[in-house]
């Protein structure tokens, strides 16, 4: 997993039928500091994300576990919205 922030959109309207339903974030991927580190993805959205929010991505088989994805093509899911990130 890793931390992102929701920075945009994307509309598509012909898409396997996997992702039907499903919302499409841009992420930009954060360092442990909140501070972007250059490289962005497309992810399904699962618990309501807006934009400007710090979110929690997982990617791989654990995307498609997320929500009702379990056999969906969707390889990185948003799974948590961030409150607070402390590193010592």
């Amino acid at each position: 997993m890793h931390l992102g922030r929701m920075i945009g959109t994307v509309v598509s309207t012909s898409k396997d039928t996997s992702l039907c339903g499903s919302k499409l974030l841009i992420v930009a991927r954060l360092t442990e500091h909140l501070e972007p580190i250059g490289y962005t993805e497309i992810a399904t959205d699962t618990v309501g994300a807006g934009y400007g929010e710090t979110v929690i991505v997982t990617s791989g088989s654990a995307a498609r576990q997320a929500g009702t994805l379990e056999h969906s093509v969707t390889d990185a899911s948003i799974v948590g919205i961030v409150n607070t990130v402390e590193t010592h």
